[in-house]
């Protein structure tokens, strides 16, 4: 693991007694002295903290970026207030998914949070596509995730002014003397925080959040877990370039004002066929929630048919949901097959498991609204 990159927080993972895993091209904990069920389930009840500082950071400046940035992404960032978060897409000239982001628009700039998988692809889209009246600079920051109902009882006694913030809000803060960026958000379906650290600062916020007594270090096993009953997408698995926004059920991330008929119509790649599938719904397949019966996991890449032994589509991400108490997954499936409360059968070693398609989230999301 000695070629892989490290975040800020390695030494303290390893201290902490990390199990350390390859991910992303960084070496990363993927789970703590508490093991993937017992993280899961703290942050559920209580508040985990992640590091997600192998995540790339990225501030756009120039004459108008939102404007320009819309080039690329079909969400609606002209519209968006400054403070505020919105989550968008990257998308090509086949409709397809380069990437997700998340994006907040500053007073004179944006903050954009993309994959690590992706990041560098992502500036070199960025720069490519914005020209050179834009500058991109790429952070050099560590990035940590408050996590989990309590989340907000810890921030109280830390940063009280960060508790004013609903859901996909973004501002600046000091906890305990450090300048932080914080958005209220998340990728588990639990009220929380994401804190943009300098990497200087990083360990020593981790530190002083871990201090609380309702604060567990999380790794990346949880984390999957987590989003998994949340229902988010994790990209490479559940979309990429072969999946549009509207067959992987993303609609709601193509702005109104982007859409047909709306004041900024197009204009980002793909945007012919993307917007004739929310129009015309003619895709032929659609990403669906999936439940199973019994305990056995319906991992990534099982194939999905129906009772007619038909193959129908494919699982993208699944596991065993500790807070649902049965197997989760999500998948793929034929429009035809896709309607709630169907039976589909995955094969798992030969054999052929039945999962009913359900709705999704699996929890019931505990995003603080105001």
């Amino acid at each position: 693991m000695s070629e892989l990159n490290r975040t800020p927080l390695h030494d303290l993972h390893v201290e902490l007694g990390g199990k350390m895993v390859p991910f992303a091209g960084y070496e990363m904990p993927v789970q703590f002295a508490l093991g993937v069920k017992k993280e899961h389930e703290h942050t559920r009840a209580a508040c985990g903290l992640f590091d997600v500082s192998h995540m790339g950071q990225v501030i756009v400046r120039g004459a108008d970026p939102a404007g320009a940035l819309e080039a690329l992404v079909p969400a609606d960032i002209v519209g968006l207030a400054v403070g505020a978060q919105r989550y968008a897409l990257f998308t090509n000239d086949q409709g397809g998914i380069l990437d997700d982001l998340m994006v907040v628009k500053g007073e004179d700039h944006l903050y954009l949070v993309v994959n690590a998988a992706c990041k560098e692809q992502d500036v070199a889209h960025l720069r490519a596509g914005l020209g050179d009246d834009y500058e991109v600079e790429v952070l050099d920051r560590g990035l940590l995730a408050l996590q989990g109902p309590q989340a907000t009882t810890v921030m109280q006694r830390l940063c009280p002014a960060a508790c004013d913030m609903v859901f996909m809000q973004h501002a600046r803060f000091e906890i305990d003397g450090i300048a932080v960026w914080a958005s209220r958000s998340g990728y588990t379906g639990e009220d929380g925080f994401e804190i943009s650290v300098a990497a200087s600062d990083a360990e020593r916020l981790a530190r002083r959040l871990l201090a609380e007594p309702e604060v567990e270090p999380i790794g990346l096993g949880a984390r999957d877990s987590l989003r998994l009953e949340a229902g988010l997408c994790l990209y490479g698995h559940d979309i990429d370039t072969t999946t549009t926004p509207v067959e992987a059920g993303l609609i709601w991330a193509i702005g109104k004002p982007r859409r047909r008929g709306g004041e900024r119509e197009g204009g980002f790649p793909g945007a012919e066929l993307i917007l004739q599938q929310v129009e015309d719904k003619d895709h032929t397949r659609k990403r669906v929630g999936l439940l199973g019966e019994g305990r056995a996991p319906v991992r990534e890449g099982a194939e999905l048919y129906s009772e007619e032994g038909e193959k129908i589509g494919v699982v993208t991400s699944g596991g065993f949901g500790p807070s649902v108490g049965k197997p989760v997954a999500m998948g793929y499936v034929a429009i035809e097959h896709a309607a709630l409360d169907n039976q589909v059968f995955a094969e798992v070693r030969g054999k052929r498991l039945p999962m009913t398609i359900a709705r999704m989230p699996f929890v019931t999301p505990g995003y603080y609204r105001g």
